[in-house]
């Protein structure tokens, strides 16, 4: 059995990017992450798939920029998973580890679908490991892709999931003349990969059978203009960690972040405010599995209940007590969810979308108290005397 132990400690890995880059413009970071997040350890998940058969390369987008991909093969690889760890709070560990049998990785299973992963901001194609093992044993092709700015991948400006897409669907339809992309499509997204996930699905039309999104932006100006105050005012745990905290406030926190934003617009080509999946999500043909911690504060939880209620080919999980770092890492808990869901939709009839399984830690009410709090709020502003009515009428 191959045994693999991830400490992920310290400081934020987006503070830790931002206080290590030498520019001091915040809107430089917006541009271009500037590093690799401190919590991949590159060598010891690179000592794992070394031991697994995997094939790889490039393949160079329309946009120019080598893209680098890696796919694993169907087999048993027993994947044991743990999770034990706080939530990530700035300076105090938590741990995930993980097992599999490179043995086991060599009894293949029939091919089930492809499914593309794609990571979040400052990760790479590789930090998907633990996910390429469970939808792989699962049945499925996984082809993991390193975005542009990360990994092995060309470097460019970033287009916050508009270019970024493109290129992935360039590497899909590249693969798929290859053979290497079979069967039923599929997208697993996390972060900024999930908004990529969905805007890719957008470009690919019919050839997208479903789209699993783990806590994207529903706007990508307004995620920033909350995620940016959230970690300059965090007060970390620790001593290296509160260093960094107070390096990156010093480097940052005086910027204004409407002009922060319009720089790093002005610099990508790409209107920020302008990336909205709203219209993205109600529109897309393919059934969408969407899920988002209730304590994200990086993306704030109300972001995805708004793209829940654009389409009815949206279920949503909200997952109590999780924030946007442990949510990805919750394999113990969705992993079996996320297999049942992408099952179920492969045997349902053409145009349904399966509802999935809900685990005991999921918020069962959110989508309702987020149109409740919408409808008072909406009173409110036409009548402070009917929003008072209104939430006496619907209290418990």
């Amino acid at each position: 059995m191959t045994r693999l132990l991830l400490l992920l400690a310290g400081a934020c890995l987006w503070l830790a990017a931002c206080t290590s880059a030498p520019s001091t413009s915040l809107s430089d970071r917006l541009v271009d992450p500037g590093g690799t997040s401190p919590l991949i350890d590159e060598n010891r998940l690179m000592a794992v798939i070394d031991q697994l058969p995997n094939r790889s390369g490039f393949v160079t987008s329309s946009q120019g920029l080598p893209i680098f991909w890696r796919a694993f093969e169907p087999a048993h690889y027993n994947l044991r998973y743990r999770y034990d760890g706080p939530h990530l709070d700035m300076g105090r560990a938590m741990d995930m580890d993980f097992s599999i049998d490179p043995q086991g990785a060599q009894q293949p299973l029939p091919v089930r679908g492809t499914v593309v992963l794609l990571h979040g901001w400052m990760m790479n194609g590789d930090s998907m490991l633990p996910w390429s093992m469970q939808l792989a044993q699962a049945g499925y092709r996984v082809i993991t892709l390193d975005l542009r700015n990360h990994g092995r991948s060309g470097h460019g400006p970033a287009g916050y999931g508009t270019t970024e897409s493109l290129e992935t669907a360039d590497v899909i339809n590249t693969l798929r003349a290859r053979g290497v992309v079979q069967g039923p499509l599929y997208l697993f997204g996390v972060s900024y990969g999930a908004a990529t996930a969905l805007l890719t699905a957008q470009r690919l039309g019919d050839q997208v059978t479903g789209v699993v999104a783990l806590e994207p932006f529903a706007n990508a100006g307004a995620a920033i203009r909350s995620m940016v105050p959230h970690m300059l005012t965090m007060q970390p745990h620790g001593f290296k960690a509160q260093a960094v905290a107070s390096l990156a406030r010093w480097k940052y926190g005086g910027q204004d972040i409407d002009a922060v934003i319009a720089a790093a617009s002005q610099s990508t080509g790409v209107d920020l405010d302008e990336v909205d999946l709203r219209h993205t999500v109600a529109t897309l043909p393919a059934c969408v599995l969407l899920l988002h911690g209730d304590q994200d504060q990086h993306i704030p939880v109300e972001q995805g209940r708004e793209l829940a209620l654009t389409s009815p080919r949206v279920h949503y999980i909200e997952m109590r007590g999780e924030d946007h770092i442990t949510l990805p890492m919750r394999l113990d808990l969705l992993g079996g969810i996320v297999d049942d869901w992408l099952a179920s939709d492969q045997s349902a009839p053409a145009g349904i979308c399966p509802a999935p399984r809900l685990p005991m830690e999921a918020n069962m009410m959110a989508l309702y108290q987020h149109e409740a709090a919408e409808t008072v709020e909406q009173a409110a502003s036409e009548s402070p005397a009917g929003a008072e009515r209104w939430t006496a009428q619907t209290a418990p």
